[in-house]
């Protein structure tokens, strides 16, 4: 790469709408990464039909360009035969060059299908520490992996360094920044529902929260940017994907930001490269970025209260009266310009498309159509533009395109592993951060830590479980093998893991009971076949799910299951905090529901002032087979008062 380009990474460009696919085209894109209607975890852009996208792909390749498909939802148990139609549409007549994935589940569907792509392991799946890297290469299908992009350029390294032959890896260096660890947040389910595993959030995060008396936009980041440090960024070999976050964004965006990291990737020990590659970004209309962790020697917190994080330019503020706003500009507007009035999350939020010319400094109306009233003072945003000039090359491009062809539907039926049957006796086991009095009475598990091991003695370490973290970072790996060999020569046999991968972490499984733990997201029965061939015993079911995907999950399972029946159950786990963002003490949403920031390990965990409680439910469960059933107990603050309120999460509304 660089002046030797004997490494050149590809630049990886988002496209959710037709404009931006065509954006990337014109930009040079080396590889353009994008969604269908359904199954895809950015279901709030518009995506592609089969035809379209059939028609797009060959458009592509007619170019060079790889295309990759991200079928990276969570599937419920009833979806395995329809995305499994949709894979072999894409393997028969689409032919993107990969899938994008973060459920196992797909892996398999692939496998069944025939898919002779490959197969990418999404951030989602949270592929966040070195060894995780060998396991996947003996036993999974799987091209490459996108790591998550909370990792240092230490860490990057390491996991390079750890990458076996036939794996390669992916990185993010640009686009927004989510405040949970990709795969560990629930924030937006817990509270209605919409799972960003399913590409529905609602973004929860982006909101005002009150923490004693002062109100913030506490948990919104910045947008990620490596800009002129991808210089370092290029000389990991393994790494061979540059990827652009933004399904969401426009043909603007896409075409700026591939423009720029193309000049930096190229031409980056040009200063005046440099420059104008800064300038090209500087003109994306994203958020204000930061470069988060990428520097660990100076990382920089991606949340700053005291700065916007809404996207787009800021232009001005709403001035006038309110049946005749305006805004003075701070920079020209052209014909077809999109702004945004105000925030997303409030009241007289509106869009509003520009309609001529308008100079740096002039006043232009906001005229919104009676719709809406924006406040006096309200933010102003420049979100996307139109030029001329871009409008020229996506027609440019367009005109080189074939005929969309005509999709034949396939009558696809997933083949389910044969059910592990009914189990004899059921356990319930309550996890606890330290051992209790109260442990030693029945079946008990806690959370692996240096305190914890402390008080396990000899005589109860076999009857217990240990659970290990839901996110482990490369600067930690050395020290959970650690507390794992202490755990095994004192005894312990039986741990739950919360993510597949932490299978590496274990010298000999052989002889130990291992089980998939709820983080671990399982909600088919095809996921659930693979962890069983990984060597799982067991899996818990992930608590996202609804009463009938649950059951049915029971009749077809392949392996014991386990449920959570209770307890406090994180929001989301973070890397980051505010600075101004107070541990173990109260904050309010605006919609008057109470939590609160608690640190176990590297990380931070937010927990909702309620509980997780589907107790009432379990003979239900019990008589549908299922055989574990976990309460997860935290110590609650002082200040901190637990509603109680229903518990059920979506148990009744199911799972969107």
């Amino acid at each position: 790469m660089n002046e030797s380009s004997q490494h050149r990474p590809a630049i990886l460009a988002p496209a959710g709408n037709r404009a931006a696919f065509l954006a990337a085209l014109a930009a040079g894109a080396d590889a353009i990464y994008c969604g269908l209607k359904s199954m895809s975890a950015r279901m709030e852009a518009k995506n592609f039909s089969l035809e379209e996208l059939a028609q797009l792909v060959a458009l592509a390749h007619d170019r060079k360009v790889k295309v990759y498909v991200t079928v990276n939802a969570l599937l419920k148990p009833d979806e395995l035969d329809r995305v499994g139609q949709m894979i072999d549409v894409l393997a028969r007549q689409v032919r993107p060059d990969a899938l994008i994935v973060q459920d196992l589940g797909v892996v398999a569907l692939a496998r069944q299908v025939g898919f002779a792509g490959e197969i990418h392991l999404s951030t989602l799946a949270n592929v966040s520490f070195p060894a995780a890297l060998g396991l996947i290469a003996r036993t999974l299908p799987v091209a490459c992996v996108v790591v998550p992009r909370e990792l240092s350029i230490d860490e990057i390294k390491a996991m390079g360094k750890a990458c076996p032959k036939n794996l390669e890896l992916e990185t993010f260096l640009h686009g927004a920044l989510c405040y949970g660890v990709s795969g560990r947040c629930y924030w937006s389910s817990y509270m209605g529902g919409r799972s960003s595993l399913r590409g529905r959030c609602v973004q929860p995060c982006r909101r005002y929260y009150r923490q004693e008396g002062r109100t913030a936009r506490s948990f919104s980041c910045q947008d990620y940017s490596v800009d002129v440090l991808v210089k370092i960024l290029g000389q990991i070999k393994k790494v061979r994907s540059w990827k652009i976050e933004g399904r969401k964004k426009g043909p603007h965006y896409v075409y700026y930001t591939v423009s720029g990291y193309q000049l930096l990737r190229d031409r980056g020990q040009d200063n005046q490269a440099k420059r104008d590659a800064l300038d090209l970004l500087a003109q994306s209309l994203g958020r204000e970025t930061t470069h988060y962790n990428f520097l660990p020697q100076r990382p920089q917190r991606p949340i700053d209260t005291r700065r916007q994080t809404a996207s787009g330019q800021f232009l001005g503020k709403v001035q006038g009266p309110a049946n005749n706003p305006w805004v003075v500009v701070r920079q020209p507007l052209l014909p077809g310009d999109v702004l945004r009035v105000g925030y997303e999350d409030e009241t007289g939020h509106a869009i509003c498309r520009v309609t001529r010319n308008v100079p740096k400094k002039g006043r232009y109306p906001l005229n919104l159509g009676g719709r809406k009233t924006p406040r006096p003072g309200a933010p102003v945003f420049l979100t996307d533009r139109r030029e001329k000039a871009l409008e020229k090359k996506l027609a440019d491009v367009e005109a080189t395109a074939p005929p969309q062809p005509v999709i034949a539907p396939l009558t696809f039926q997933a083949t389910l592993p044969r059910p592990v049957g009914k189990p004899h006796r059921s356990i319930e086991i309550r996890v606890q951060r330290t051992l209790s009095r109260s442990s030693g009475r029945g079946t008990a598990g806690v959370w692996l830590s240096e305190a914890t091991l402390e008080n396990i003695g000899k005589s109860n370490a076999g009857s217990l479980w240990i659970w290990l973290p839901p996110v482990i970072w490369p600067d930690d790996e050395e020290r959970v093998v650690g507390l794992l060999g202490q755990s095994l020569r004192q005894g312990g046999r039986q741990f739950v893991l919360n993510a597949p991968w932490q299978l590496a972490l274990f010298n000999r499984p052989e002889g130990l009971d291992l089980w998939a733990g709820p983080f671990c997201n399982a909600a088919n029965a095809l996921c659930l076949e693979t962890f069983k061939e990984m060597g799982f015993a067991g899996s818990f079911v992930s608590p996202e799910l609804g009463e009938s995907d649950i059951t049915t999950l029971c009749r077809q399972s392949p392996l014991p299951l386990g449920i959570v029946l209770s307890g406090n159950w994180p929001l989301c786990i973070s890397r980051t905090i505010a600075e101004d963002t107070r541990l173990r003490v109260p904050f309010d949403s605006p919609r008057g529901e109470q939590a609160w920031v608690e640190r176990h390990g590297p990380d931070y965990w937010v927990y909702p002032n309620w509980r997780l409680d589907i107790t009432e439910k379990r003979t239900l469960l019990e008589r549908a087979g299922m055989r574990m059933f976990a309460h997860l107990d935290e110590p609650i603050p002082h200040g901190v008062t637990v509603k109680k309120r229903p518990g059920l999460w979506n148990w009744e509304i199911g799972l969107k």
